[in-house]
């Protein structure tokens, strides 16, 4: 029986199906789990994508900080 190492519930998988690497959701705790081994079979919680996270919050203020930098070195340009 293949139990998920967050929350030690029963997973209802075989464990002859799983490809190391692979990563599915736990279904009782919804907590991310890839599969770090087959041969003994060993699970562990899944990273997070950080990159994909980072694009999320950035706001509209770091993109309006960014083109007033780029438009003022524009303008110094212009003053020689």
């Amino acid at each position: 029986m293949v139990t998920c190492p967050l929350c030690n519930a029963d997973l209802d998988i075989e464990e002859d199906e799983l490809d190391e690497g692979e990563e599915f959701t736990c279904d009782e705790c919804g907590g991310n789990v890839r599969v770090a081994s087959v041969g003994p079979l060993e699970l562990e919680e899944a990273a997070e994508d950080e990159d994909e996270d980072d694009d999320d919050f950035l706001d509209d203020d770091d993109e309006d900080e960014e083109e007033e930098e780029e438009s003022y070195d524009e303008d110094e340009d212009d003053k020689y």
